[in-house]
Formats: structure tokens, sequence, C-alpha cells
């Protein structure tokens, strides 16, 4: 981990700091950047996006995708956890806590945006930084490719419908083009880009060169999220400082469930008799979000100044925190699993670990 990713949490931290300072000494200046916009999509932080996207895309290799059949039950638990679980229980969660825990200190109209927020963090399970975390607990770098893989291409045909449904649910009215247009303008069109380049550096110099193309992009992708981090939070700055509980109350439910899908991944892969090295990946994934994708969608669906813009920037702070607490628990856990080479893991090479390790 370099030095942007091993301090990430303090880098988000002073990112909101700086948005905050610099909204409130400049709003006509993050007025005039909102104001950007094509389609409802802020250019300046579709930009940003981009840069935050696109290197983690690089690292994505769907020829992995063909060797799911092996080895399928840590998938099986990933796609339950994170497609007919998470959703549901966030959405629960978010109206439990913003329509009625919340409701005396929140007006009807911002809970609902916050409720949408949450949801979409809910919908958008994590893509690239679940390779960070798979590194942390010593993960099969073969099997987490495999899951993230699929779970992208699930994404792709499951997040509009999904989301949509959802939001119908707790009131919003979500128009369907809107959605289906942000799901191939932040994840259809940058896993293209990335599959490309991916393929070019491979012709041009083997894994070697994809490895430190990555490497040389990660730090600007880091930038783009602090940027990001910067622009949301300026324009939010006014709001955050007449109501600084509004951060506090949106965390809650998003920090209880993480904890709680972790859980219910933990016990899943316990049952399923998963080793740790397969086992403590799929709890990572389903507990983490893809975050850049929330705030995209939220930010094209609800506008930059949105309640649910604010709600999924707070996903982005709270999450670095919490999931490196479970990177701890998982972990220490590491005796609840059977050691590699039971079940599914059995038919896993080390020679073919060694060869899909993530760069």
């Amino acid at each position: 981990m370099g030095l942007f990713e091993r301090y990430l949490t303090a880098w988000v931290g002073l990112g909101i700091l700086a948005g905050v300072g610099l909204g409130l000494l400049a709003p006509s200046v993050f007025q005039a950047i909102a104001g950007i916009e094509f389609a409802s999509v802020n250019l300046v932080v579709a930009i940003f996006i981009w840069v935050m996207i696109y290197p983690m895309m690089i690292q994505i290799d769907f020829a992995s995708v063909k060797d799911v059949g092996k080895r399928p039950r840590g998938l099986l638990l990933t796609l339950a956890v994170n497609w007919l679980i998470k959703p549901f229980t966030m959405a629960a969660l978010a109206v439990l806590f913003f329509e009625h825990v919340f409701a005396a200190w929140i007006d009807p109209a911002s809970a609902s945006e916050y409720i949408a927020g949450a949801i979409l963090l809910g919908v958008a399970p994590c893509t690239a930084m679940v390779f960070v975390w798979s590194q942390l607990v010593k993960g099969d770098p073969n099997y987490t490719l495999v899951q993230v893989s699929v779970n992208d291409v699930v994404m792709v045909f499951a997040f509009a419908p999904i989301a949509a449904f959802l939001l119908g649910v707790t009131n919003v009215t979500v128009p369907w083009e809107t959605l289906l247009l942000s799901t191939v303008l932040y994840v259809v069109l940058p896993l293209v880009a990335g599959v490309l380049t991916r393929r070019a550096w491979l012709k041009a110099g083997g894994p070697r060169r994809v490895a430190r193309g990555v490497g040389a992009l990660k730090p600007w992708s880091i930038v783009g999220l602090i940027a990001t981090v910067v622009l949301l939070f300026g324009f939010q700055a006014a709001t955050l400082v007449a109501q600084p509980l509004v951060i506090a109350m949106i965390a809650v439910p998003l920090v209880i469930q993480s904890y709680g899908i972790f859980v219910v991944a933990a016990i899943g892969a316990r049952w399923l008799k998963l080793p740790h090295e397969i086992a403590a990946p799929a709890c990572l994934i389903g507990t983490s979000n893809f975050f850049e994708l929330a705030v995209a969608v939220a930010i094209s669906l609800f506008g930059l100044q949105s309640g649910a813009a604010l709600a999924t920037v707070v996903g982005v702070l709270v999450e670095v925190p919490v999931m490196l607490s479970l990177v701890a628990l998982a972990n220490r856990t590491r005796h609840w699993y059977p050691a590699a080479g039971a079940g599914d893991a059995g038919a896993q090479g080390s020679s073919r670990t060694d060869a899909l390790r993530s760069p």
C-alpha cells in the first residue's frame, strides 16, 4: 500500500475539512462549478470520478470468470449477500432511522433523499477497493478477482432495476432513463476502457507492464477521490454548518449495515466451510461499497447539492475506518474456517494463484 492508500481515511478527512472551508469562503466558485453540467451530470465531477474508476477497472481480468464453476460456493455466497440481502437490509435500515428514529430532527423531504443515497450505496457492491481488503486479510487473489469480475457483470444488469424498485418503494420517483444512463456512464464504459487498456499493456509488456501502469495511476485515483470529496462537501458546506448532526445521523445506519452484513456473510461462509482465503474476501466484498458509482448516480439523479449525494459521500467517510476494523476482525477469526484445500478451495493450484495475483 502506498502513502495515499495507507492513510486514505486521513486524506478523506482533510478533503472534507477543505471542502467545507472553501465552500464557506468562496460559495460563488462552487455555485459556478455546479452549473457546469450536461444532462444532469456535472462535467467537473464526472472527470474526477473517471480518474477514480479508470485505474481500478484496469485490474479486472474477465478471463478468470471461466474458472468460477470449479469452486462456486464462495462466489454464490458473495452474490447472495450482495444482491439478495444487502440492498434490502440497507433500505430497511434507512427507512427505520430516517423516517422513524430520527424523524424529529429530519424533515420528510431530506429523509427521502438520505434514504435514496443509502439505497444507492447498498445496491453498489465494491469493485476495486476489495483488492486492498483482500490483500490485508491474505485472501486468494485469484478467487477475489473472480468475485469482483462476476459482480461487475451482474451490476451492469441488476443495479438499475434493483435501485429503481427500492427507490420506488421509498416513494422517490426515479426516471429509468437517467438511472440506466448513469450505469452505462459510470460502470460499462470504464469497464470497457479498463479491459482495452489491460489488453494493450499485456501485449506490450505482460503482467509487469500492467502492474507498472496501475501503480503509476493509483495516486491519481486517490487524487480524483479527494477532489470529488472537496467539491461535494463544498457544495454542502452551508448545510453542514447549519446541521452538524446530520453527518452523524446518516452514518448510523451505514455503519450498522456494514457490521451486520459482515456477520451474515461470516455465518454463511462458516456454514459453507469455506477456507479463510476465500471466506474473508467474500465477507469484505459484501460489506464494502462501490461508492464512486453511488456518488455518481446520486449526483445525476438528485443533484450535486442533494441529501442523496451527501449520504453517499458520508458512505465514503465511514467506509475506510469501518472496513479496516473488519479486516482486523477477519484476521482474528481466521481459526473459524477450515484450512486452505478444503471444500471448494481444493481445486485451487498454487501456480494458478501466482499467475493471477492482483497487481
